[in-house]
């Protein structure tokens, strides 16, 4: 199953075929824990709110046109389900960024000074991408660390496109003014 496309296992799933479902499950289970660490605070949260992802989306695969891709029609449940989560919790948006969840691969230990740099640069994009306003991290988020387009991020956060464009761009720039606040040449 891994040579076919989500849209067809997502097509063999509304069939009925279990396997092709778990098959959908095993390659978002990784991205959907990501994106959930960028909305709920402990890692537990973000699991149970990933598990409500899937049970949403087996609920409602049949409304899934496959036609289309697949990766915003999950993203959109996603984003629900952290926003609910969210709610019933009581709590804000993760105010932190965790670099360990972006750069999961270590740099490479042969070269000690290549580790001091690598932390250096995460801690650094940490201070700068905690202080950006939601409305900009997760538009930023999602095309550059899960590679939605333009239209697929509109989709997924219900908000024109043009929206989406506007806020990628100034979220860049409030990076690279928020960079040159705290020294760094972004």
């Amino acid at each position: 199953m891994e040579h076919l496309n989500d849209e067809t296992l997502a097509r063999a799933a509304q069939g009925g075929d279990a396997e092709a479902f778990g098959a959908l499950v095993e390659r978002y289970q990784a991205k959907m824990t990501r994106y959930a660490r960028r909305f709920l605070r402990t890692a537990e949260d973000a699991e149970d709110a990933v598990q409500e992802v899937f049970l949403k989306s087996f609920e409602n695969l049949q409304s899934f046109d496959s036609e289309r891709r697949f990766s915003p029609w999950i993203y959109r449940i996603a984003h629900n389900a952290f926003i609910n989560a969210l709610k019933k919790k009581g709590k804000d948006p993760l105010p932190f960024f965790d670099p360990d969840t972006l750069f999961p691969h270590p740099v490479a230990a042969e070269r000690p000074d290549r580790d001091a740099e690598a932390k250096e640069l995460r801690e650094a994009f940490e201070r700068i991408f905690e202080r950006l306003d939601v409305k900009y991290r997760e538009p930023l988020y999602l095309y550059y660390f899960e590679a939605l387009s333009y239209q697929e991020i509109a989709d997924v956060l219900k908000i024109p496109l043009s929206t989406v464009g506007v806020r990628i761009m100034r979220g860049k720039e409030s990076m690279k003014t928020l960079g040159a606040s705290i020294g760094l040449g972004v």
